[in-house]
């Protein structure tokens, strides 16, 4: 089957998909696992698990994608007809994800906006966000003005839109992001005890690893925050590396291009901690390292307040790059759902992109109501209370894609076998150096790791493991 769209070649393959694996989870949610499990012990896991797990999933999905041609809903079936159900429980991810996600980049636009028309002081006062998102008309502006943006790029195309937007976006969001790094490290603070912390302890506190107090459970923990990171982070079991991967040329050197992501995604998640963690320790100490998922919307902001006059610049900057990779993140979201669409419907990629936007801009609406006419308070099986946006978070990620990934590795490491990945990796005579390591990794550590984060995630691995 002739693809009707495609990458035109390695180099915009690789920025497109690092775009779509650099996301809010390596700004955003990797700096506060990092700093809330010891700092340097989490990137040392974190480290061993991009070379191991993160490399085997990621191979898989672009390797299906090219080898079939087909989107993820078709391509499983291509592998094995009886597998077709695999397909639409992929598609149902960015389904669920594209609910919230345009939410998140209205925030992210908000607060950008702050500091671009105003001191952004406002941002630091206690209960500002929270004023913010329940408020009935403010978030869905905001909203409204980043889910634009995103169906104006899918709109485009894959070579005229995601790529070409891709090869200006992300070499800039690296840029911002080492500049805001490199400032970090040369800051200095003096609290009201007299006490003075500069940004190269932060660094330290950061990078060095403290094995002080580590248990068999502690680090169970910390490897599987460090696992759920990189899952989420690389974009995998969620159908958009399967449909990225449809669109690139047979000529292109897919293990090379894997590293390539695999090599970017983990280096702007390093750089982004090491652009928030000293920042933070500088201003805020270890308490303020603990602050959790709040970090980026209500601990930073005091951070770039402690700053005076240049935070306001810091602060338009870093939520200038947080929004630039939520919009990469998003439109690879979003183009998952239309290309899918695409293929069901048989309509234009115009057609498609107005239905999914429809779609996107209803349910956004309806997750913005979730903080205030719809607001509800759900247990969820892993022990934490849910708004509606929390229920559409847990569903996609810590139930459905950990299941996907177990059913995905037996799949491939079982039933059509690891020869049939390997033999896509090497089509053009490459040589692909991880071919044993894949294998063993695809039909026995994958299904097993696998099997452990969806009972951790629906909290029966707590019954089964001891509790977490």
């Amino acid at each position: 089957m002739k693809k009707s769209s495609s990458f035109s070649g390695s180099l915009g393959f690789v920025l497109a998909a690092a775009g779509s694996a650099v996301g809010v989870g390596n700004i955003w949610r990797f700096p506060y696992l990092c700093a809330k499990d010891g700092g340097g012990l989490f990137l040392l896991v974190y480290l061993v698990l991009v070379l191991t797990f993160g490399f085997t999933l990621l191979t898989t999905d672009v390797a299906i994608g090219r080898r079939t041609k087909q989107n993820a809903l078709n391509a499983f079936a291509t592998l094995n007809k009886k597998w077709k159900f695999l397909g639409y429980l992929t598609f149902l991810v960015p389904t669920l994800i594209m609910t919230y996600y345009s939410v998140i980049g209205g925030w992210i636009t908000k607060y950008f906006t702050l500091y671009l028309v105003s001191s952004g002081d406002a941002a630091a006062q206690d209960g500002f966000f929270t004023s913010f998102i329940t408020s009935p008309v403010s978030p869905i502006v905001f909203m409204l003005i980043f889910l634009v943006l995103t169906a104006w790029v899918v709109y485009c195309g894959v070579e005229k839109g995601i790529e070409k937007y891709s090869r200006y976006i992300m070499p800039g969001l690296l840029l911002l992001i080492i500049g805001i790094a490199i400032f970090s490290l040369t800051l200095s603070y003096t609290d009201e005890s007299g006490m003075t912390r500069t940004g190269i302890e932060g660094l330290l506190v950061y990078i060095k690893p403290d094995f002080t107090c580590l248990t068999v459970q502690r680090f169970l923990n910390i490897a599987l925050d460090a696992m759920s990171q990189l899952f989420f982070s690389l974009s995998v079991s969620m159908g958009i590396m399967i449909t990225y991967g449809s669109y690139v040329k047979d000529d292109v050197d897919l293990n090379k291009a894997n590293n390539q992501i695999e090599i970017f995604d983990t280096g702007v998640a390093f750089l982004a901690g090491l652009m928030i963690i000293p920042a933070v320790y500088v201003f805020l100490g270890t308490d303020g390292m603990a602050s959790g998922p709040s970090l980026t919307f209500i601990s930073l902001p005091k951070v770039f307040a402690a700053m005076g006059g240049v935070g306001r610049v810091i602060g338009a900057v870093f939520f200038l790059a947080l929004g630039f990779a939520a919009l990469t993140s998003c439109v690879s979201v979003m183009e998952t759902l239309v290309a899918n669409c695409m293929e069901i419907f048989h309509k234009s990629r115009r057609e498609m992109c107005a239905a999914v936007g429809v779609y996107s801009l209803v349910t956004a609406v309806l997750i913005c109501l979730g903080y205030n006419a719809l607001y509800f308070e759900l247990p969820l099986p892993n022990g934490s209370a849910a708004q509606l946006l929390d229920v559409m978070d847990y569903i996609s990620n810590s139930f459905l894609m950990p299941f996907i990934s177990l059913l995905t590795s037996i799949l491939v490491g079982w039933v059509v076998g690891p020869k049939w990945i390997i033999a896509e990796v090497e089509k053009n005579g490459e040589h692909f150096g991880r071919a044993k390591l894949y294998s063993v990794m695809m039909k026995y550590v994958v299904p097993v790791v696998m099997l452990i984060l969806f009972l951790t995630s629906t909290g029966l691995g707590s019954l089964i493991f001891g509790g977490r």
